[in-house]
């Protein structure tokens, strides 16, 4: 499927969606202590992970609380996760990786640091506009891509790494993990590892499950690929198209030490998320924050 589909998808699966869970904490990414991101469905025994509390149907969020390639300097607030899953040692010894059991959900340690992060792109339309943005303002962030959006525009890809932004996998086709198969998740998160790694230059170190919807397969799969389970903290609910002001007022709202921002830059029309960041971005930074990317320390 491509571009608008994905939001199709999304609608679709959106109906049948469940009850959202909870998540505990740890970690310089910590795990989350607050409820569900809004709207998104967990089933067969999926964690669906987000943060701030969200009304059944899908209000505003109400929050709580670098780079590959083409390596550009790492300023001393950048943070550093120590991997817990299949790298270094852990890749390729007899060890096997260890597998988290809830997902990633904020940035702990001192300072006043966020996160951005934007799914299911790219695409040509709206991921130039919010990587001129982070350009003009010296910004990192991080974008889970759908393997078949990236293998049509793996230029972007390119800038992505060129300009010191993070890649991450959010699968193939953005399908809801939990009712697949074993095979098939591993097939939709590996072959986006492949195209990410040939446009990119790198394989994803970081994984975000389409939907919030996570069971342990997602998570045994991604640790064995090496990568690590991010969620988020506040989510812009900006795939719904409230409106520009909207989106600006839950990212202002819900900023705070630690937070990762949810958004989009795929999936149906995002000319309200690419507005919105140009306000909340200038405005963050006014107010003291330190918007960054982790970056894994190997083992």
């Amino acid at each position: 499927m491509k571009k608008d589909q994905l939001l199709t998808r999304r609608r679709v699966l959106l109906a049948g969606g469940a009850a959202l869970g909870a998540a505990g904490t740890a970690g310089l990414f910590a795990l989350g202590t607050t409820g569900g991101p809004g709207p998104e469905p967990s089933a067969g025994g999926a964690t669906a992970a987000g943060g701030g509390a969200t009304t059944p149907a899908g209000g505003a969020t109400a929050p709580t609380g670098g780079a590959p390639v083409r390596r550009l300097p790492v300023t001393p607030s950048t943070y550093r996760l120590q991997p817990l899953t299949g790298y270094g040692e852990a890749r390729t010894g007899p060890r096997r990786p260890r597998v988290r059991r809830e997902p990633l959900l904020r940035l702990s340690g001192r300072g006043r640091t966020m996160v951005l992060t934007f799914d299911d792109g790219p695409d040509p339309r709206y991921t130039p506009g919010i990587l001129d943005t982070l350009r003009e303002y010296d910004v990192r962030a991080m974008f889970f891509v759908c393997g078949e959006m990236a293998a049509d525009n793996k230029d972007l890809l390119a800038r992505m790494a060129d300009e010191g932004h993070v890649v991450g996998n959010h699968t193939w086709s953005h399908p809801l993990l939990t009712s697949l198969t074993r095979g098939r998740i591993r097939s939709e998160m590996e072959s986006t590892c492949d195209v990410i790694e040939d446009a990119y230059g790198e394989r994803p170190q970081w994984f975000r499950a389409p939907y919030g919807a996570w069971n342990r397969a997602a998570f045994q799969l991604g640790a064995e690929l090496g990568m690590e389970p991010l969620a988020w903290t506040v989510d812009t609910l900006d795939w719904t198209t409230p409106g520009t002001r909207t989106i600006i007022d839950r990212v202002e709202y819900g900023a705070a030490p630690g937070v990762v921002v949810l958004s989009h830059d795929a999936g149906g029309d995002r000319s309200q998320s690419v507005r919105a960041l140009r306000a909340y971005l200038p405005q963050l930074l006014d107010d003291g924050y330190h918007i960054t990317v982790p970056r894994r320390q190997y083992a």
